[in-house]
């Protein structure tokens, strides 16, 4: 199994192959100008960008730009000082990366990017049909503060039905415990698959010629 490394991406080439790659994976186009005031973090095999994420640590945030103002005026959160803030957006994980222990070192290493970010508020937005995201939010500990369709300005463009939350920096690292009981089942569900494979492999009648 290849390890993966990180690389934090600063070239103009680099940016635009990760958000080509984003696009291709999640099928939302991410602002040029949005995506250069982030730090992305790109995950390697070798040469080949397998997946990554997007920090944002100051305003103007993606996810909050979606709320109805409706929403805003009424919802608590938004008393809250929005340099406290960061977002993490731009996560995607290719198909490159199939063993269960990978994708779970791609999260964790995110994880620790956005603690030592030292914010104390994590926004994180989601295609609410994308359920493995959804569950990953949960696992954050992410409190919602609107799903619905999104209210679109001038010229963009995201999910047709989206949920934005907050995690705090804390809640990482408490629920760290479920991080490592998702993991664990995901191993035996892989172990259970491969052996099934293999049981069926086994059992299969010789080819008479």
């Amino acid at each position: 199994m290849e390890a993966i490394k990180y690389r934090t991406l600063t070239d103009a080439k680099d940016i635009d192959n990760y958000l080509a790659h984003f696009e291709g994976h999640v099928k939302v186009k991410l602002p040029y100008d949005y995506a250069h005031r982030a730090r992305i973090v790109g995950a390697f095999m070798g040469d080949n960008l397998v997946g990554g994420y997007m920090l944002v640590t100051r305003p103007d945030f993606r996810s909050l730009m979606f709320v109805p103002d409706q929403m805003r005026e009424e919802h608590a959160f938004f008393a809250n000082d929005q340099y406290e803030m960061m977002e993490v957006n731009g996560l995607w994980i290719g198909k490159q990366v199939k063993s269960a222990k990978q994708q779970f070192g791609i999260w964790l290493h995110m994880l620790r990017d956005v603690f030592l970010c030292r914010k104390k508020y994590v926004l994180l937005m989601a295609d609410q049909r994308n359920v493995n995201i959804l569950k990953i939010h949960e696992l954050m500990g992410s409190q919602v503060i609107y799903q619905g369709p999104p209210m679109l300005r001038a010229g963009a463009t995201t999910h047709s039905s989206i949920r934005v939350g907050y995690a705090t920096r804390w809640s990482l690292v408490r629920n760290l415990p479920a991080y490592l009981l998702e993991y664990r089942q995901r191993q035996r569900k892989s172990s259970r698959r491969r052996l099934s494979g293999n049981a069926v492999y086994g059992n299969r009648p010789a080819r008479i010629s």
